[in-house]
């Protein structure tokens, strides 16, 4: 699976119209990322973390040069990844502002400079929004990461563009239309502020193609983050990505749990399904049956190799559905602790590891705070676990995942993760009451990874977990 071969005349594609890029020459630090395999890209997946940068709302100056400082203080917290939002120019044409309201009517000249519009209402897709910076602030940012042992992908909106988008005017072809021949926003969608693309176009999906590579080859970045993914035709991922192979290893993360998307073209989807039955569990809207059936059903959609995004927020999660506090109160560090322990690889949103406890604005400039406290030591110490412990790999060669057996499968969520003769247990009471807990069949001499101290365990002895109260023990 993933392991498509295709002609090496994927070069010769990266010349048309506007979309004409020189392929630059490499340097000697990118011929040395070039030389990888894609084979070495899936391994360090296994123990990866991957962080999702709102450069925007990363600093009050919101600067590529800003987060760029701050690259190797992540090497603590154990990111492989570093996922850039949107770094695009932002379309003016039907920006919105608030509620239905678009920023073209408003009054006040000063009030409309406000709203910064959607990162996912691209303009242009080979430019970088002069706000963050320049392309050699891009570059600095990509060459830090490499030289921090860090891949960087960009977040990619290839469903449809903003209104003011060059192949609008130039390209009308490219986009889906109405039977009055009015180019539309995406069906089904409240996205008034972007068009959408009409991918029975095969041009446009060379255009498409085209501009995905630019950005290999000119910046060196490996790979990509693509919104919404399943939006867009499976068979268009699978031969641009393919091709995107040709060029480098890349690692490509897809907005989607759909299960044809990781056959040949995606490395990584969304794990949005465990992520809402987190929220309800934290709510108490729901029992650790519903979370049971979820992971079995896991088993019987994919295939082996196929692996998820953890997450207790998002960029998404976080503006429209409230901070990680608001959504999941008492249960946030469970349920922190559980995206790094299930199988997949758990996600850091901008601010997250600071315990950011409020919603970062979308269309405004917003800044998030960075103060060092609780939940960065928690991620430190599940981060050395993670990257020590081959009993939580989450990539294509996964640790084994076993539901244990307790007294109360109805409140507590317990289970085992093994690879290689190392193991790994998870216990949490997922209830809003104390707990008596029972492992059936556990026993022997554990080490709390959180606390440090040492837990002894007998068959059928029974454990008090307050409510929201976990447990991730290893083996002494």
């Amino acid at each position: 699976m993933k392991k498509c071969i295709w002609s090496l005349f994927v070069l010769a594609m990266l010349v048309a119209c506007k979309e004409e890029k020189p392929v630059t020459e490499e340097t000697p630090e990118q011929q040395k990322e070039l030389a990888a395999t894609q084979e070495d890209l899936h391994a360090d997946m296994e123990n990866a973390i991957i962080y999702e940068a709102n450069i925007r709302q990363y600093s009050p100056e919101g600067t590529f040069a800003e987060f760029t400082k701050d690259i190797p203080q992540l090497k603590e917290l154990g990111v492989e990844v570093i996922w850039l939002m949107p770094i695009f120019p932002i379309s003016e044409k039907n920006r919105k502002a608030e509620g239905n309201l678009l920023v073209e009517d408003i009054k006040d000249p000063e009030e409309r400079k406000k709203y910064l519009g959607s990162y996912y209402a691209v303009a242009d897709y080979e430019k970088i929004n002069p706000d963050l910076g320049t392309d050699e602030d891009l570059q600095q940012l990509i060459d830090t990461a490499h030289e921090n042992g860090m891949y960087v992908i960009l977040d990619w909106v290839a469903n449809h563009t903003g209104w003011d988008n060059w192949w609008i005017n130039e390209h009308p072809e490219y986009y889906t239309k109405n039977d009055a021949g009015e180019v539309i926003h995406p069906a089904g969608t409240d996205w008034t502020d972007t068009a959408d693309l009409n991918y029975e176009n095969q041009e446009l999906r060379t255009a498409m193609s085209n501009a995905m590579k630019y950005w290999v080859s000119k910046f060196n970045i490996d790979g990509y983050r693509c919104d919404v993914a399943n939006m867009v035709p499976t068979d268009f991922w699978n031969k641009n990505n393919a091709e995107l192979r040709e060029m480098k290893p890349v690692f490509m993360l897809a907005e989607s749990n759909q299960a044809d998307l990781f056959e040949e073209a995606f490395d990584m989807g969304y794990n949005w399904g465990l992520h809402h039955i987190m929220n309800d569990l934290a709510q108490g809207e729901t029992d650790v049956n519903e979370l049971d059936e979820y992971m079995m059903a896991m088993d019987t959609t994919y295939q082996k190799d196929d692996y998820f995004m953890n997450f207790v927020t998002n960029h998404d999660e976080n503006s429209w559905n409230g901070s990680v506090k608001e959504r999941m109160g008492n249960a946030s560090e469970a349920m922190l602790a559980m995206s790094y322990a299930v199988p997949g690889m758990p996600l850091i949103y901008s601010g997250q590891e600071y315990g950011m406890d409020k919603r970062l604005k979308f269309f405004e400039k917003d800044s998030i705070p960075k103060q060092k406290g609780k939940v960065w030591e928690s991620m430190k110490k599940l981060t050395e676990l993670k990257s020590n412990n081959p009993a939580l790999h989450g990539g294509r060669n996964a640790a084994d995942y076993q539901r244990l057996e307790t007294n109360d499968d109805d409140n507590i969520y317990a289970f085992q993760r093994s690879k290689d003769g190392n193991k790994i247990m998870y216990v949490a009471n997922l209830s809003e009451e104390p707990v008596s807990v029972g492992l059936m069949s556990v026993s022997g001499e554990f080490v709390n990874v959180m606390t440090d101290q040492p837990v002894t365990l007998k068959e059928n002895q029974k454990v008090t977990l307050a409510p929201f109260e976990f447990l991730l023990l290893q083996p002494k």
